[in-house]
């Protein structure tokens, strides 16, 4: 069966862009989805999925990791990404393939999922920049430890059950300035995590037909629940985030020469001198 033959209905039904309309960009909602079963989401494909992808867009460890954890502690798992992803009911394991809009087939997928939201979007944050797609295979009980990401971002579960906790985006308490500007100076993602925080996130529950928007930025944490889990990452940038990210990074630069830089904004009008002054900066050399 085709790409095109699986996509009779929309995904997104009118209930679910209404509701995306509503909580974009900033916060964190439900959706339904109306994906099914797919040629190219069973675990044989995505085997053959993870073994075609470069080295850089495939990450995979053991499963039982702590919530906070810091980058260098992640062990291998032993596995090759195949077998981890073939034997993931049992091989204790997280798996993540990473851009797979590089593969044909998974480019047609990711483009018309991201074509039934794109006039929503594009009429809050402008066009719709850089897509990517990402697809999650996790072992029962699997965790995907305390972290954000600079993509707008739809998660749709397809199969098992999650529950993703966010926090609130651009928050200090849940993500200091200074990580960050870290982060955007070519830091890691993950966050320093405190058992405090666990009490003050939202826990959203997963399954087979639920989607979660999740705004840029927003510290989240995943925990799978008592079978395996594959999950369908569609992703987005805005002038919207990039702005941001470049009055971050702006902001690192002025810290390490000894400043105080106020936190950016939200928006791109609050973010464009700083975002423009790294982008010259970048293009200098100096940055």
């Amino acid at each position: 069966m085709s790409s095109s033959d699986q996509f009779q209905r929309q995904v997104f039904d009118e209930k679910a862009r209404s509701q995306f309309a509503r909580c974009y960009p900033e916060q964190p909602h439900l959706l339904d989805h109306h994906l099914a079963e797919h040629s190219l989401l069973t675990l044989d494909a995505l085997a053959r999925l993870g073994t075609s992808l470069p080295g850089t867009s495939v990450e995979y460890n053991p499963g039982d990791l702590p919530v906070g954890i810091a980058p260098e502690d992640v062990p291998g798992n032993g596995m090759t990404i195949a077998d981890t992803i073939l034997m993931i009911e049992n091989s204790a394991s997280w798996a993540v393939l990473k851009n797979i809009e590089q593969v044909p087939e998974y480019e047609g997928l990711l483009m018309a999922l991201l074509e039934e939201i794109r006039p929503l979007l594009e009429a809050r944050t402008g066009k719709m920049l850089k897509p990517q797609g990402f697809i999650f295979v996790s072992s029962p009980g699997a965790m995907t430890p305390y972290h954000f990401d600079p993509e707008h971002n739809i998660l749709l579960q397809l199969r098992g059950e999650k529950w993703m906790t966010t926090f609130p985006a651009g928050d200090p308490r849940y993500a200091p300035d200074e990580v960050h500007e870290g982060y955007h100076l070519g830091g890691h993602r993950n966050l320093v995590w405190q058992d405090a925080f666990e009490a003050e996130g939202t826990r959203h529950h997963l399954t087979p037909g639920n989607a979660i928007f999740v705004p840029v930025m927003a510290p989240h944490f995943v925990r799978v629940g008592e079978t395996h889990s594959i999950s369908l990452s569609i992703t987005w940038r805005s002038d919207w985030s990039f702005a941001e990210a470049d009055a971050r990074a702006f902001n690192g630069w002025l810290r390490k020469r000894g400043g105080s830089p106020t936190a950016p904004g939200r928006y791109p009008e609050q973010n464009r001198a700083k975002a423009l002054a790294w982008r010259v900066l970048r293009k200098l050399g100096v940055g």
